[in-house]
């Protein structure tokens, strides 16, 4: 009963002093603070704002809304360990190599004062502190889209079982070329949800399987968020185009339905670049049973000049890290991105800060380990040797990234080596 006066959602009570400490709440205060004391209105809200309510808030991904005190405060604990280990916010770039625009690392000040809330006992202090209420967006967190395409029918996903990838299309129904600025996609039945890859089917092509001659729209899994390219350029859905929607379900114990869409936003003018997706893999995997550290590696040369934007690293269960690397002519090699740990349920973009220019012939490779071991706790069958495969309990080594180019190129014709 106390507790349920003390959290009740959307009011405060105040209860009596006698009844709190009969509760064993004595020594916990709400209200007042001595001078420092960090308090959730004052100094608490605006570290959650800026670091935690993309995901928690009603709708999205995170378990718990963290947006009022009654949210926040019974979580004080959980949310000390989880910014003290860092293990939230979710990022797993390593600080030795390149800086990204979308780095959700939390400063030792915020860690630091977050802690102290807690320990202190969560004080909520005065709410005349507090600053004002972040706008988001009621449906996702790409804020007023020009368009959002939808499945076009209901998905009826299983409580039990292994799915194949389902695969949709999705008419866009332009009179014209559309250059998009920005795109989101919005599962349906997230929990349901491994990951989503949309495709662009240009006018005449008739393939419903994933094709990697065409480019990609965008990729969603776990902890995705809007992907908005810098300013001056924007990926291109020619006129005539649809949408091919590759899902993988992953059937949690709950029949569900799903209905996953995609929202955009155009670019005002026909840019100046073009942004392509483009990925390296490896199909001759043969993890060991019981291997720790397995390693595999592709490599490939940039066949024209252009601006690398983002990465994308795409493994399974197994996966342990990844790094992206790049060699020049007449310099060392270059570790742009070292992402470990990977985490399966946690698939990030990771966004340079600044483009980095590429020419002609430069030398991509990427490498990614894998532990296959009884000591990886999501390993399936530490007993097996695993190979490439669409499902979990299979692996998968792809790199994706992104690059902008002159507006003369389309994918094709970027892979035309002179």
């Amino acid at each position: 009963m106390i507790a349920g006066l003390l959290y009740s959602e959307g009011v405060v009570r105040f209860p009596s002093i006698w009844m709190l400490a009969a509760a064993g709440f004595a020594q916990l205060p709400l209200f007042g603070s001595e001078a420092g004391t960090p308090t959730f209105y004052r100094d608490v809200l605006p570290i959650l704002q800026r670091r935690c309510q993309e995901c928690h808030r009603p709708g999205e991904a995170g378990p718990m809304p963290l947006v009022t005190f009654n949210q926040a405060r019974p979580w004080a604990k959980a949310i000390r360990s989880a910014v003290v280990k860092r293990r939230m916010p979710p990022w797993f770039a390593d600080p030795c190599c390149g800086k990204f625009s979308n780095d959700r690392t939390m400063s030792k000040a915020e860690i630091d004062t977050l802690a102290q809330w807690a320990e202190d006992g969560a004080i909520a202090g005065d709410v005349n502190d507090a600053p004002r209420l972040r706008s988001w967006s009621q449906d996702g967190n790409l804020a007023s889209p020009d368009a959002i395409f939808t499945m076009p029918r209901a998905f009826a996903v299983p409580a039990k079982g292994e799915l194949e990838y389902q695969r949709f299309t999705i008419a866009t129904g332009f009179d014209g070329d559309r250059w998009v600025q920005a795109v989101e996609v919005r599962p349906g039945a997230r929990r349901a949800i491994h990951h989503v890859v949309v495709y662009i089917r240009e006018a005449g092509e008739t393939w419903t399987k994933g094709a990697v001659k065409s480019d990609l729209l965008t990729v969603y899994a776990p902890g995705s968020l809007p992907v908005e390219w810098p300013r001056g350029m924007a990926k291109l859905i020619p006129n005539g185009s649809d949408l091919v929607m590759e899902i993988h379900y992953t059937p949690y114990g709950r029949a569900v339905e799903d209905r996953t869409r995609v929202a955009v936003k155009f670019a005002k003018t026909p840019p100046p670049k073009r942004v392509l997706s483009l990925q390296m893999y490896k199909l001759a995997l043969a993890i060991p049973p019981g291997e720790s550290d397995y390693r595999v590696n592709v490599w490939g040369t940039l066949p024209n000049d252009a601006l690398l934007l983002s990465f994308f690293p795409h493994m399974h269960l197994r996966g342990k890290a990844f790094e992206y690397t790049v060699s020049r002519e007449g310099a060392p090699p270059e570790i742009l991105l070292r992402v470990s740990p990977y985490r399966f349920h946690w698939q990030l973009a990771y966004h340079l800060a600044r483009p980095v220019p590429l020419k002609k012939g430069s030398r991509l490779s990427m490498t990614a380990w894998y532990d296959n071991s009884a000591n990886n706790p999501w390993n399936p069958d530490p007993r097996a040797e695993v190979h490439w495969g669409e499902q979990s309990r299979e692996e998968m080594m792809v790199g994706f990234f992104d690059v902008a180019v002159d507006t003369s190129f389309d994918r094709k014709s970027f892979f035309v080596r002179e």
